[in-house]
């Protein structure tokens, strides 16, 4: 969950405004620490949220259930697909509160955006297969890792693939052998956007 949500679902609670020094104070924290993790779009956890309840005397976690300590709590967006072939339109941004297992979080970070969004077609498999659920770590200006999976989005349609960067080039590979590499030139990368890198794919078998 989100600070700037969490102050619009306490602000509904109390029936009173809900100020960053207050959010700081339930913490034990500092306002300005609150502010730099604000704007760095950070997701509290489980535990924080367990001493802001208790700090302000409300249960605003109720709509997460079965939730643990060591759980977080991010953004899921049911109807945003990452299209694994030809590419796939964002049908709607609306999402829901869900907690997550943080082992499930490759070098987890409060100062970082992680989302979980839907996946569609073959040409990941079989690292990704249709219909995954991919937990997406949100890129903030940091370079590509080599060979590593990203969900970007390219003149308007959203694309999860495997990247490597060649000089002015994106060199973009699907893991299924039946689909041939893409070569995104300088001119294409103005309409590239990254929007982050796959740490974890969840399959309901």
């Amino acid at each position: 969950m989100k600070i700037k949500n969490l102050t619009m679902l306490l602000t509904t609670a109390l029936g009173e405004p809900v100020n960053q020094t207050m959010i700081a104070n339930s913490l034990g924290i500092t306002r300005q620490t609150i502010s730099n993790r604000i704007k760095n779009d950070s997701e509290l956890t489980v535990s924080e949220l367990a001493k802001i309840e208790k700090y302000f005397n409300v249960n605003i976690t109720n709509q997460v259930r079965g939730v643990s300590s060591n759980d977080i709590l991010i953004d899921y967006y049911p109807d945003v697909f990452a299209s694994c072939g030809s590419g796939s339109i964002v049908f709607s941004e609306d999402k829901e509160i869900i907690s997550m297992p943080q082992m499930l979080f490759s070098h987890y970070s409060r100062g970082k955006k992680y989302s979980m969004i839907c996946a569609r077609g073959d040409s990941m498999e079989p690292f990704i297969n249709d219909g995954d659920k991919l937990l997406v770590e949100h890129c903030n200006g940091e370079q590509i890792i080599d060979n590593k999976v990203y969900v970007f989005c390219y003149k308007n349609e959203f694309f999860v693939k495997r990247l490597s960067k060649n000089v002015d080039e994106l060199i973009v590979k699907s893991d299924n052998k039946t689909y041939s590499d893409r070569i995104l030139s300088c001119t294409d990368l103005n309409d590239v956007s990254i929007i982050g890198l796959v740490t974890s794919v969840v399959r309901i078998l």
